[in-house]
């Protein structure tokens, strides 16, 4: 199946359950791309000592699972896109949407 999963928040255990989704999903053979937008273009770098954000996002990096980042979710908090999180567009948003067999949001 192919999964598209929208994160909108930096809420330290909703990332964290979010991205451990997507992990799953991907290690259980679906197809899954991660949009992020508002506050969550920020998880990237999120640790906390319960729940590891940043490490879910490598995890999920290391399975070649397809991050996009909101380009004006960044820009309004100056911050570039990463080799992990490259910056997108909402036409990206859009695409993965029309893409996915279903779309979970965070």
């Amino acid at each position: 199946m192919k999964l598209g999963i929208i994160i909108e928040t930096k809420e330290y255990e909703k990332s964290w359950n979010a991205m451990r989704f997507a992990v799953t999903a991907k290690k259980t053979g679906h197809e899954v791309k991660v949009f992020l937008m508002g506050e969550a273009v920020e998880i990237e770098n999120m640790t906390h000592e319960k729940y590891d954000v940043a490490a879910q996002v490598q995890a999920f990096a290391e399975l070649d699972g397809e991050i996009l980042a909101c380009g004006t979710c960044l820009k309004s908090r100056n911050m570039e896109g990463s080799d992990v999180c490259p910056i997108s567009t909402m036409i990206d948003c859009v695409q993965m949407v029309e893409w996915a067999d279903k779309v979970v949001t965070f």
